[in-house]
């Protein structure tokens, strides 16, 4: 009798690891990566009353919530979020440093291309536009990588850089709007010519009327967001995604809620309307895939590129700390004020992006002026501006007498060829503003929680119900996509696959 119970319990045995390995080989249809730009982590419990059950709550009850996910580098801009959240890792290794930034010197837009043209479009400004200057690879990447590129890829946005980086190099697709012509677009990187379901979607754009005014009234915003979800069930339909023999994917961005943001600021009615609108629009988006895919058959997860902070004069009206950082003005005074020190200098900074100050070496080199001596001058100078915590010379970040948790992220988003030469970490409240800036809107760019703390929902297959409070990271959503569907890591990634616990 013993030696059956024991041959019971080894058969058992046995069955259970083919069934485990069973399971390790299952992959779900279709992942679907929603990135939500400027959201604030705390939208999530300030609008849940109001949010209907298909959107967000889905999400949020259905599905697993990481509520302390955190941005582990700066500074945080859209471009850098999405990047950092589809490669897993951060400026240091995957190269895009900012919307704009130099590459030794030659500024340019973070999906600059020469080489390519656009599709769709005459539009050369708008359609010159691949991922060439992303240096690691994506989730999409490695999906394509393991299925001998048999999975389909594709990336949707208003912004090109929203649609382009997080769908990587080797993506099938990615469709982005040209705002000259309301139109979505892509470039000779990807294909050739539109394909015939983004043409009929072309047409239909064009009868929109109300779409033509996007751009003159910044309140029909909430509108592009309809548009882009129009668009994301467009493909799903068109390239019949999540319904061939491998895992497809689908990377989604939402661009309004920046644009409001900026414009608006945190608080009041144009963002409220942004998030409800957004709400439906995500419900629309789950529903399709309901039907198309089948409910439990994709993998889906949401996140954010960066928060906000709430507008200096907002917080001002209610005693709290806040204010302006006048970028334009101080780059005239730092230029001043080298120039006082080391003699009738010409001109040496070539700009001050996202906080950080890039110098012209080649012109500091043919003035016989050293390098060195320049930075010291400019960060004794910045050191004494109001409302500055921080400043530091890249090269010297990981001996600068400022706080680990400060010099861990400004060493992880410091790229030699690519991150200008010193940042600068104003005091809370205090954000990057110039000419462009609203009064009523906000910015966003530092390490503080407003600007970093974001929302990191997962949803649908094998994603139990849940919340935990741990510290995560932006670098860790590529790793658990890819441990959840059994692919490996992008090249460059430096995050940690999540726990369900």
């Amino acid at each position: 009798m013993k030696r059956l119970f024991v041959l019971l319990a080894v058969l058992m045995g046995c069955m259970a690891q083919l069934s485990a390995q069973g399971k390790f080989n299952e992959r779900p249809k279709l992942v679907v990566g929603i990135v939500v730009d400027q959201m604030r982590w705390d939208y999530l419990s300030r609008y849940y009353d109001q949010f209907g059950e298909g959107g967000f709550r889905r999400l949020l009850d259905n599905g697993y919530s990481f509520n302390n996910c955190l941005i582990n580098y700066v500074p945080t801009v859209t471009s850098i979020g999405h990047t950092s959240a589809y490669t897993g890792t951060t400026p240091a290794f995957h190269g895009i440093c900012g919307n704009y930034f130099y590459i030794d010197g030659r500024g340019l837009n973070c999906c600059a291309d020469s080489t390519v043209t656009p599709v769709g479009s005459d539009n050369m400004k708008s359609g010159q536009r691949s991922p060439t200057n992303l240096l690691a690879t994506t989730i999409g990447d490695q999906l394509r990588l393991h299925t001998d590129f048999r999975s389909k890829v594709v990336g949707i946005s208003y912004k090109d850089r929203a649609a382009i980086l997080p769908a990587g190099h080797s993506a099938n697709a990615a469709f982005w709007l040209d705002t000259k012509n309301r139109q979505f677009i892509t470039s000779t990187y990807y294909m050739n010519d539109l394909p015939q379901w983004v043409k009929d979607y072309n047409k239909e754009l064009a009868k929109n009327k109300e779409f033509k005014k996007v751009g003159k009234d910044v309140g029909l915003y909430p509108l592009t967001g309809h548009i882009t979800t129009d668009m994301a069930i467009a493909a799903i339909d068109g390239e019949q995604l999540g319904l061939g023999n491998e895992t497809d994917m689908l990377c989604v961005s939402y661009s309004q809620t920046d644009v409001i943001g900026h414009k608006w600021g945190t608080r009041g009615e144009r963002t409220d309307e942004a998030y409800m609108e957004l709400d439906k629009d995500l419900a629309r988006l789950f529903s399709t895939l309901d039907a198309k895919v089948g409910k439990g058959n994709y993998l889906a997860f949401l996140t954010a590129d960066h928060g906000a902070p709430h507008n200096h004069q907002f917080l001002k009206d209610h005693k709290l700390k806040g204010g302006e950082w006048d970028v334009e003005k101080l780059a005239a005074d730092v230029e001043k004020h080298i120039a006082s020190k080391l003699g009738n200098t010409k001109k040496v900074l070539l700009d001050i992006l996202d906080n950080r100050l890039f110098f012209n070496h080649d012109a500091i080199a043919a003035q016989g002026l050293d390098l060195q001596r320049v930075k010291d001058v400019a960060i004794e100078y910045l050191r004494h501006r109001p409302h500055v915590s921080f400043v530091v010379d890249y090269e010297k970040a990981a001996t600068a007498p400022i706080p680990a948790v400060l010099r861990d992220k400004i060493l992880l988003g410091y790229n030699f060829h690519r991150s200008g030469d010193i940042i600068v970490c104003t005091e809370p409240g205090y954000y990057e503003s110039g000419s462009w800036q609203s009064p009523v809107g906000t910015a966003h760019g530092a390490w503080l929680p407003s600007d970093s703390h974001i929302p990191l929902l997962f949803y649908g297959w094998n994603v139990p119900h849940g919340a935990c409070s741990t510290e995560v990271h932006i670098t860790d959503i590529a790793p658990t996509v890819c441990s959840l569907i059994r692919v490996q890591q992008p090249n460059a990634c430096v995050g940690s696959a999540l726990r369900f616990d």
